[in-house]
């Protein structure tokens, strides 16, 4: 049958039904924009945090519970997987039993999740609540953005949108510097109670402030068959892109994988244009500023996250820095990002999206390029250079492109929109981590052989370079007990230089992706569903 679909393209003077907030008054606290945004915020923190937190305590447990690395990997797999293929689902969950009742739904999960970890004794049990915070994470994230949708008038959006991205950039960057904290000042545990005080604090909040806002429009019903082909492909898409540096990009699981999730994406396009009420209208992305968001939330994720996971490992295994020294040196990146989003939402508010968008992505474009020329022995001042552009110019992005995804969308599908703009996000993201330590391992596999004779060091037989060389992609030299201390130096400055070449390499591809990204940002524009009153779509 065909689809029965349409998007009102009425607007507000033109008989439109009233916005999702005009249906149920505000009175006192309950739906006051500015409180609805504290309590959101301190939900979102949580899961924010959680994406980078978790990885300073890893060591700790797999020493704790005697787990392999392969185990290991899976605390952040399981996460990761179950958040990117839940969201967009989530999300029209969110529109159609309300946000409220799905961020609170939520909040308890997440930190009870995250409090059965801290009581687990085994690597199952730690990787299984992992899973399920990943899923509650979904639930939360979109139905955050659902609510300032329709809690805040439009010329006060792009500033409230501009605090959330504040809020995530300084949770995600600030998770380091509160793991290592933690981890070494108490326990691995501590990294996951802390999130069940801040979910009770995020739940009376959420009680007593969020108002339930549905739009008259909301769907009905449910796309069971769209849900499940998305996350099919969803899940195909993710799981190449999370094994591909493990089992290789000329494999054939790669691409099996990677071809299953091309035709689930088929399928499921073809199946929402027969379905009464699909579970994402086609016609959304006939704007053509919703899809460049979209799509620059992407590139954005590319740059940052590919480009920032190996700057970790050249802070602590090149440099030699604690996890906290580490994270400290990450301040410039963060505090741009605290600073940058609020007024960043100031400024699209005044000139739109479009110039701040492109701006933005072309300053992570030079941080990048400037971070393709760090050395072994680059001092402090100017890694922060480079890392408080790199935050300048990621503010304005992650403000603009949220607000240019969820302000295109119909207020009634604001859930699905958010969660649109939370997959791009994580499936950014990890093609960044994926692509980029492609160009990392090839460039290593590549220059490793000829450096380490160059230096004089003893050959080494096919199976022993394959190993130096995974060490090596992560900085850190490949020495055995027993080397003389005179060979440890030569080893460890060959691995050095080897890896800031792969390191380098990656860091210009990242900042030619953000160049790239500087295009699709002139194909942005304002929401047109985001004036006061307008809870309709214009496609």
């Amino acid at each position: 049958m065909t689809s029965q679909t349409t998007l009102d393209t009425t607007g507000p003077g033109d008989g439109a039904s009233p916005s999702a907030s005009d249906q149920v008054p505000a009175s006192g606290l309950r739906g006051h924009p500015w409180l609805t945004l504290l309590t959101v915020a301190v939900g979102v923190m949580m899961v924010a945090l959680d994406g980078t937190i978790v990885a300073i305590a890893n060591p700790a447990i797999q020493a704790d519970l005697k787990a392999s690395f392969a185990d290991v990997q899976w605390i952040t797999n399981g996460y990761f997987l179950a958040l990117a293929v839940a969201l967009i689902t989530a999300g029209k969950l969110g529109d159609r039993f309300g946000h409220r009742q799905t961020f609170l739904i939520g909040v308890v999960g997440f930190a009870a999740a995250s409090g059965a970890i801290g009581l687990s004794s085994s690597i199952a049990a730690v990787v299984t609540f992992r899973v399920l915070q990943g899923l509650f994470g979904a639930l939360l994230m979109p139905a955050a953005l659902g609510l300032l949708r329709a809690t805040f008038p439009a010329e006060k959006l792009n500033m409230a949108i501009g605090i959330w991205g504040m809020v995530i950039g300084a949770s995600t960057a600030g998770g380091p510097i509160l793991g290592g904290v933690l981890v070494e000042h108490v326990n691995w545990q501590s990294v996951f109670f802390i999130n069940v005080p801040v979910g009770v604090l995020a739940l009376v909040l959420g009680v007593l402030i969020l108002l339930d806002h549905r739009a008259e429009n909301a769907p009905r019903s449910f796309d069971l068959l769209g849900i499940a082909l998305l996350s099919g492909a969803m899940f195909c898409l993710v799981w190449a892109l999370i094994k591909a540096p493990t089992w290789g990009w000329g494999d054939g699981l790669t691409w099996t994988f990677i071809l299953a999730s091309l035709a689930g994406f088929a399928l499921f396009a073809l199946w929402e244009t027969k379905v009464k009420e699909p579970l994402i209208p086609l016609a959304l992305f006939r704007s053509v500023p919703l899809s460049a968001g979209v799509v620059l939330m992407v590139l954005m994720a590319i740059a940052f996250m590919g480009g920032l996971f190996f700057v970790t490992f050249y802070l602590q295994n090149v440099h030699g820095m604690s996890p906290i020294d580490a994270g400290l040196h990450l301040l410039p990146l963060t505090g741009m990002m605290i600073v940058g989003s609020p007024l960043a939402g100031v400024l699209i508010t005044k000139l739109g999206p479009r110039i701040p968008l492109a701006g933005g992505m072309a300053s992570v474009a030079i941080a990048m390029f400037g971070m393709s020329t760090l050395e072994t022995d680059t001092g402090s001042a100017v890694m922060s250079l480079w890392f408080a552009l790199l935050g300048l110019g990621l503010a304005p992005v992650m403000v603009g492109a949220t607000e240019v995804i969820v302000g295109n969308a119909p207020m009634e599908l604001s859930g699905v929109a958010g969660g649109l703009q939370q997959a791009a996000m994580q499936i950014g993201g990890s093609l960044g981590t994926a692509v980029l330590g492609a160009v990392m391992a090839s460039k290593v596999d590549g220059d490793l052989a000829g450096n380490w004779k160059d230096a004089g060091l003893p050959p080494l037989t096919p199976a022993q370079l394959d190993q130096a060389s995974e060490a090596v992609q992560v900085g850190v030299p490949p020495v055995t007990k027993g080397t003389p201390p005179e060979i440890v130096a030569k080893i460890t400055d060959v691995a050095h230089d080897t890896f800031i070449s792969g390191m380098s390499l990656a860091s210009l591809v990242a900042a030619g992706v953000a160049a790239f990204a500087v295009l699709v940002a002139l194909l942005t524009k304002r929401g047109v569903n985001a004036e006061a009153g307008a809870g309709v779509g214009h496609i």
